[in-house]
């Protein structure tokens, strides 16, 4: 079985955190890895926000395994976070899954273009949670009958389906971001500070659009361009 050597405890248990958050929102969730030199890419989708996420995670030492230099593989999150040992910074990756389809159909490597207008983001962190309260409010508020599966969903694709200030990004996208605790205070940070944005930015490339965070990435199809710009790998 192939071990990863994680570069710290803490990598190993942000990893843990991440699949643990992903579990939450599908418990049969699968994961594909990608690794080359120190780098570890771990790709998961949530269904409700029908976007992709995308966790880095730092070896402490270039990945081989015999004349391979390269991994790429997906695999069950439930299986992958039971073998995740934090005290030792490893993880056994295990035995390959048929892979559901969006594992195919990864966002490009390359060619992403930065796009302006992403409010700072304090600003994302209260949008989400005020979308959030509109949302509980406005379905608080149906009378029983009118209560249903459909109504719901369709509150939710009006709130969530709106832009984050003058980008084309959804709102559902910082929610995800947000709900993957990509938009997270620093370990130890008090309530008050204000969140890390050096690394947050938002990309696009062909039919996609990437929020970038200091903790991860969530990649999202732009609406209407149907299967432009995917990468099939």
């Amino acid at each position: 079985m192939t071990a990863l050597y994680l570069a710290d405890e803490g990598e190993a248990a942000d990893l843990a955190a991440f699949l643990s958050r992903l579990l939450h929102y599908d418990r049969g969730a699968a994961v594909r890895l990608q690794a080359s030199g120190t780098a570890l890419a771990v790709f998961g989708r949530l269904p409700s926000f029908e976007v992709l996420a995308v966790r880095p995670v730092r070896l402490a030492k270039p990945y081989e395994d015999g004349l391979a230099v390269t991994l790429d593989v997906t695999v069950s999150a439930g299986e992958l976070l039971e073998a995740v040992d934090e005290p030792a910074a490893t993880v056994a990756v295990p035995a390959a899954v048929t892979g559901p389809p969006w594992a195919g159909l990864l966002p490009p490597r390359g060619g992403w273009r930065p796009e302006p207008g992403l409010p700072a983001v304090d600003a994302l962190r209260a949008m989400v949670a005020g979308a959030v309260r509109e949302f509980r409010s406005r379905t608080g508020a149906l009378v029983p009958e009118r209560r249903t599966r459909a109504e719901l969903d369709r509150i939710g694709a009006d709130i969530w389906s709106r832009p984050v200030g003058d980008t084309g990004l959804p709102v559902r996208v910082a929610h995800a971001a947000h709900s993957l605790g990509f938009l997270r205070l620093p370990s130890g940070a008090p309530a008050s500070a204000t969140p890390p944005e050096g690394e947050l930015a938002l990309f696009s490339s062909g039919g996609w659009l990437r929020l970038r965070t200091a903790y991860g990435s969530i990649a999202v199809r732009r609406a209407g361009l149907g299967a432009l710009g995917i990468s099939v790998r």
